[in-house]
């Protein structure tokens, strides 16, 4: 008689999916309280231990590569960090609440995100900015490049889609650093979305069917880079970026953490995160990819996004929480 051994991640990762869930779903309800008070700190404060001890109920024996920052700058879920209950390594990608501005100020596309690989998977990206590109799935491979103009990526866009430039919408962050890029773009005749915070949700959108969101451009952090790739790589579209150096410094920085590689190359998404990943994400305020918390009476109600690159599939979850029955 022969047995078949099975990969461990092979056999949890549809449970370990919705187990993510719990997770963001904890962090986002946290952070719900703080929803337009003004205490960004606070906010990601309590998304942050609420994220924490949630961890603490899955079954993985999890390291977190992209956190909050190294152990002398965060008390929880820093770089390095342990988490899980036990059971397959697995490299862990957060960000308790994407966009801290946007929750203290009540403003729409605050998440709590959590992405998840085998041990290795994901690029270590320092704390620094990134150059990004995203579309979405069912595109000629290539049809954008980071090093080409955003004239020329318009064009092979528009072309690929059988549309005018005029019919694309371009999304990016409301920054002095892309004032060239926005009046470029405008001029080559597409349409712009400024975004004041939250790029994550914004690649994502640049990936789904029934978003009016054609591409993702511009610069934000690495961190959250790694992040998007995770759910690009779910979704099946494509993405490349960049790490931004500022200093000696940051380059020093980035070659320990990911050593023989050149730092400065231009990153594939399977250079960002690669192998079989799973992503989750939940909205605190709403937005254009989810709803924010809701609360009625003794439940509070949540919206969040699941996926696993091995299937592809996405699923949106809504759940409905009754705190005479549950605590967090």
């Amino acid at each position: 008689m022969t047995t078949t051994r099975h990969n461990p991640y092979q056999v949890t990762d549809r449970n370990l999916a919705l187990e993510l869930v719990r997770v963001t779903e904890a962090a986002a309800v946290a952070a719900s309280a703080w929803t337009g008070r003004g205490l960004k700190n606070e906010a990601d404060g309590a998304a942050v231990e609420a994220m924490r001890r949630a961890f603490d109920t899955v079954a993985i024996d999890g390291t977190v590569v992209i956190g909050e920052g190294e152990m002398d700058e965060a008390p929880m879920l820093f770089i390095g960090e342990k988490v899980g209950s036990g059971g397959p390594g697995m490299d862990i990608a957060v960000d308790p609440l994407e966009g801290t501005n946007l929750c203290a100020k009540n403003l729409p596309n605050a998440l709590t995100v959590v992405a998840l690989a085998e041990s290795g998977n994901f690029l270590h990206a320092p704390d620094i900015y990134m150059d990004k590109i995203v579309v979405g799935p069912y595109l000629p491979e290539g049809v954008v490049d980071l090093d080409s103009t955003i004239e020329a990526n318009l064009k092979s866009l528009a072309q690929a889609k059988k549309c005018a430039v005029s019919d694309l919408m371009l999304c990016t962050l409301d920054r002095e650093r892309h004032e060239e890029l926005i009046a470029r773009a405008r001029a080559a005749g597409a349409r712009v979305t400024l975004l004041s915070d939250g790029d994550v949700a914004a690649a994502i959108a640049a990936c789904l069917e029934d978003s009016e969101i054609d591409i993702y451009v511009g610069s934000g952090g690495a961190p959250e880079g790694v992040l998007a790739a995770a759910a690009v790589r779910c979704v099946h579209g494509q993405m490349q970026g960049r790490l931004m150096f500022e200093d000696d410094e940051q380059v020093a920085r980035a070659r320990k953490m990911n050593p023989g590689a050149d730092p400065s190359r231009k990153l594939a998404l399977e250079d960002m995160a690669r192998g079989d990943v799973l992503f989750s994400a939940t909205g605190v305020t709403g937005g254009a990819l989810l709803h924010g918390i809701r609360r009625n009476g003794i439940r509070t109600v949540t919206h969040s996004l699941v996926m696993r690159s091995k299937s592809g599939t996405i699923r949106f979850v809504e759940g409905h929480h009754d705190y005479q029955t549950k605590t967090w």
